[in-house]
């Protein structure tokens, strides 16, 4: 029985959860400068201790509306394939400890983005948990969008 540890965030009302491996720090939003002729979901660069990454607005990325950023909007930043993206949640609350017993498979009735990056569901004690991977986030062209958002400096 092993345990691994997600940070739970909220896109609208839902509750979501990536590994804490995934996670290279959770950040207060910081200025985002805005890019021309870049996907929708890319919300632009900012500068983090002195590195420019790309922000990408994730309820966008997974087909929901636009985050309407407060105090309580975070950006989770995340180490995707070699780059750091920092990926805007309306919240990030929580650490937990999740046993692998009590995650199962994301439901076969989930069809389209979403389908392709959620790792399972956590069934905790009061709610469900959609666990997501945020490695699968973007495809491949959408990476190498973003890896070139990020080479801007």
């Amino acid at each position: 029985m092993s345990t691994e540890k997600y940070i739970v965030f909220r896109l609208n009302e839902q509750e979501y959860g990536a590994s804490i491996q995934q996670i290279v720090s959770i950040e207060k939003l910081l200025d985002i400068t805005k890019l021309p002729q870049v996907s929708d979901f890319i919300e632009g660069i900012t500068k983090l201790r002195g590195e420019v990454i790309p922000v990408i607005d994730l309820k966008r990325r997974m087909d929901m509306d636009k985050t309407n950023k407060t105090e309580h909007s975070r950006m989770l930043v995340a180490l995707v394939d070699g780059v750091s993206v920092g990926f805007i949640v309306d919240e990030a609350s929580d650490v937990l400890d999740i046993d692998e017993e009590i995650i199962e498979p994301a439901p076969t009735s989930i069809r389209g983005v979403n389908a392709k990056f959620l790792n399972g569901v956590a069934k905790l004690e009061d709610r469900l948990l959609l666990l997501v991977d945020l490695a699968y986030i973007l495809n491949h062209q959408e990476l190498n969008e973003v890896k070139e958002v990020a080479e801007v400096q």
